[in-house]
């Protein structure tokens, strides 16, 4: 069986509470759940799933080790990603994998998988959300990002791995439709989370991501990444290299 997501339920429970804030973010959009309160400068938490200190890197390190290129979108097409596979063929496709082991109150699953019931927390705007349809799952580096920075060069497997990457708990995370839809394929030159509360670790997110697929970032990507890491001290990038 393949494996699952490795993210406790718990986890988004605590996610508002857990990560650090970056004192120059947006607000939350007006019917989102009230923001976690402010970190202390310097005193912000590790991303969920990376516990402070030890080995790993810092978020500043994590950005240093990313190799630097120029983005290329020739060629993309979205349809290059195979999504939503069911790789261990227990019904479930990578979609409804990422539903059931991110609800806060677990789903009940019918036939084929159909998913009813259940509560979930999108820690990008700290909106809870009690229908599965409302919510998209995120691939927290957009397709068209890793096209841009290096997966335009991988066959059709590599980036159906890359699509539906279910091994690494930070790679595909469920939010809000509306978010999502926000944040399109934008960079976090362009585009971070409207939570405060949220932005430290979608920065750890965003750089595991890139470390773990061997991706590039350009110079505006890289400058954004930098400022953000300044306001996250503490927050700390735990990732494995995809094989």
């Amino acid at each position: 069986m393949t494996a699952r997501r490795l993210a406790p339920i718990a986890t988004a429970l605590l996610i508002a509470s857990l990560v650090g804030c970056n004192p120059g973010a947006a607000k939350s959009e007006p019917d989102s759940k009230p923001s976690a309160p402010a970190s202390q400068p310097g005193k912000e938490s590790a991303a969920p799933g990376a516990p402070a200190g030890g080995n790993d890197l810092s978020l500043a390190q994590a950005i240093a080790k990313i190799p630097s290129g120029t983005e290329d979108r020739t060629g993309y097409e979205r349809d290059s990603f195979r999504l939503w596979v069911d790789a261990d063929k227990d019904g479930c496709d990578t979609r409804k994998e990422v539903l059931i082991a991110e609800a806060v109150k677990a789903p009940e699953q019918g036939a084929r998988c159909a998913l009813s019931g259940g509560e979930w927390l999108s820690y990008y705007d700290e909106v809870t959300v009690t229908a599965a349809t409302k919510l998209d799952i995120d691939h927290v580096v957009p397709l068209a990002e890793a096209w841009d920075s290096g997966a335009s060069k991988w066959d059709a497997e590599r980036r159906e791995q890359y699509a539906n990457d279910l091994t690494a708990d930070r790679s595909l995370v469920a939010v809000t439709a509306k978010t999502n839809r926000s944040k399109a394929d934008r960079d976090p030159a362009e585009w971070l989370p409207p939570a405060a509360s949220a932005q430290c670790t979608y920065g750890a997110d965003w750089v595991g991501t890139k470390l773990r697929w061997k991706l590039t970032a350009d110079d505006k990507e890289r400058a954004a990444l930098e400022k953000l890491a300044k306001a996250c001290s503490e927050t700390v990038v735990k990732y494995e290299v995809a094989p």
